[in-house]
């Protein structure tokens, strides 16, 4: 039997679907079984495909949802201890993730992960700069690491 695309090539393997005669060399390893390219069409699941419209959406609500964030973290961490930023930062990650992740009708990946840990840090700027000093404190940069690796966590 010779290759359907090869047909210089002997081969005995045929696709587990159609039944075409296929080599080595274009042969298609599925959880089901050796497949032709035909047959095989690898793609992308529907949750890991997202559109330049899912990320201007995503960059849209997810800036509101950092100011919204950095708004309450500043008067929080301003009227009580600076040890609650360690908990603060994962709520607001947490929350713009959430709120990206309801935008985007709960599809995932790097590029949205990308998008909350970056929307994390703009929450932080907010809560620094309008509505509590412009002192850096120790606990911050860990407060802020915390909170933009629950973020990306949840949108991976």
């Amino acid at each position: 039997m010779k290759c359907a695309t090869h047909p210089e090539v002997e081969t005995s393997l045929t696709c587990g679907k159609c039944g075409k005669p296929i080599c080595p060399g274009c042969i298609v390893q599925t959880p089901v079984g050796a497949r032709c390219l035909e047959c095989a069409r690898l793609s992308k699941l529907p949750t890991y495909r997202v559109t330049r419209w899912y990320y201007a959406r995503a960059i849209g609500i997810g800036l509101a949802a950092a100011i919204i964030c950095g708004i309450i973290w500043g008067f929080v961490a301003k009227i009580t201890f600076f040890y609650i930023n360690l908990l603060l930062a994962p709520l607001a990650g947490y929350a713009i993730s959430e709120a990206i992740s309801i935008s985007v009708n709960r599809k995932r990946g790097t590029g949205l992960a990308a998008v909350a840990g970056v929307e994390v840090l703009v929450s932080y700027l907010v809560s620094i700069y309008f509505l509590r000093s412009a002192v850096f404190q120790p606990l911050d940069a860990l407060a802020l690491a915390l909170g933009i690796f629950v973020s990306v966590r949840s949108l991976r």
